[in-house]
């Protein structure tokens, strides 16, 4: 886990990382938050929908973003202000490992916050998602 302070983070750095989606992700998601909507749990019903199988939960995908604030980018002393998700294509069991990758545009001393571009990609390193987050470093001595 990094352990960035503000003054360490300077635009232009970056981190990345893969991280796996499996059956037990899934599963522990719908138990999480309660959405057991078809598409992400019947392969009949996505297959009916034109999709080769089921999609996993967008807040599956996105939920990488927590990992690359919390233990990348800064890491330990994180804390995200706010995530701006495009979703550009739905993602499958089948498209694991993601690949996170996170660049710093922006520093904004005056609200002691920094940017982040972020993508996630699939195994056939196709763009799934991509955005940008604002993100604080905790004070700590």
């Amino acid at each position: 886990m990094n352990q960035y302070k503000f003054s360490d983070i300077k635009v232009g750095m970056e981190e990345s990382f893969q991280a796996n989606i499996t059956e037990e992700t899934l599963t522990k998601f719908k138990e999480i938050t309660g959405d057991i909507n078809p598409l992400h749990n019947d392969s009949s019903y996505a297959k009916e929908m034109g999709y080769p199988d089921r999609v996993v939960y967008g807040g599956v995908t996105s939920s990488f973003l927590s990992t690359l604030a919390g233990v990348y980018l800064p890491g330990k002393y994180s804390l995200i202000h706010s995530e701006e998700i495009l979703f550009k294509k739905p993602v499958y069991l089948t498209d694991s490992p993601l690949t996170v990758k996170g660049k710093v545009i922006d520093v904004n001393e005056g609200f002691q916050q920094f940017t982040i571009s972020f993508s996630i990609l699939n195994n056939k390193q196709e763009k799934v998602c991509r955005g940008t987050m604002k993100v604080g470093v905790l004070e700590h001595e």
